[in-house]
């Protein structure tokens, strides 16, 4: 196993940091993770996420943005929108140089679904796999991109999670294409507010999902 840190330079000259996690035999396999603003690539999703990859003979990318940083501090929902797409976009790009991989899957988060709904429009990934966790099903491209997807794709969401719609979810229903989990009492944060247990059953079941998948 060896790990590459690296990074680009980013929306408006900010720096993004990256990481590559290769496996020990050359691989055409990459999964790519997409966090959220403040759930991490080393929060515990990514991190058993990344074990079942690794496992499988994937690379692991690692976006590893901080778009939390006092650099991002002035920048409106609208400026973080691009800053994302252009960032997650430049990523992939220096990540694939050079590379022959032809199995690819996506797991992006909160905002890094954001970057997914662009993503999946790459020629390179008509065929991966797309894992949509808490995606924020307020913004018309995730939407959208979510409801047409080809792509063989899971849904993770909780009840009570602020981007939750039932009438978004109602949409999601109708791509045979999609698997949806409704995790009942879980919030963005993948948390429930009543009873701890029922956050690690719901990290439990994803996890689950993923290495099924």
């Amino acid at each position: 196993m060896k790990a590459i840190n690296n990074k680009v330079t980013g929306y408006k000259g900010i720096e993004v940091p990256y990481t590559v996690m290769l496996t020990e035999d050359y691989t055409k396999k990459l999964a790519i993770f997409l966090p959220g603003a403040g759930y991490t690539t080393k929060s515990p999703l990514f991190h058993f996420a990344e074990e079942i990859f690794l496992d499988k003979s994937y690379d692991v990318l690692r976006v590893n943005y901080q778009y939390t940083d006092k650099a991002y501090d002035e920048f409106t929902m609208e400026e973080l929108d691009e800053a994302i797409v252009h960032d997650v976009r430049l990523v992939i790009s220096e990540v694939l140089k050079g590379r022959n991989y032809q199995d690819f899957y996506l797991v992006g988060k909160s905002l890094g679904t954001i970057a997914m709904g662009a993503e999946m429009e790459r020629s390179e990934f008509n065929e991966a796999k797309a894992v949509w966790v808490t995606p924020l099903l307020n913004r018309e491209r995730v939407l959208n991109t979510m409801v047409n997807t080809k792509n063989a794709a899971q849904c993770y969401i909780g009840d009570k999670d602020r981007y939750y719609s039932p009438g978004a979810f109602e949409l999601l229903k109708a791509n045979p294409n999609l698997e949806l989990t409704l995790l009942p009492d879980i919030n963005h944060r993948l948390d429930s507010a009543t009873d701890p247990l029922k956050s690690i059953d719901a990290l439990k079941q994803i996890i689950a999902g993923i290495k099924k998948f």
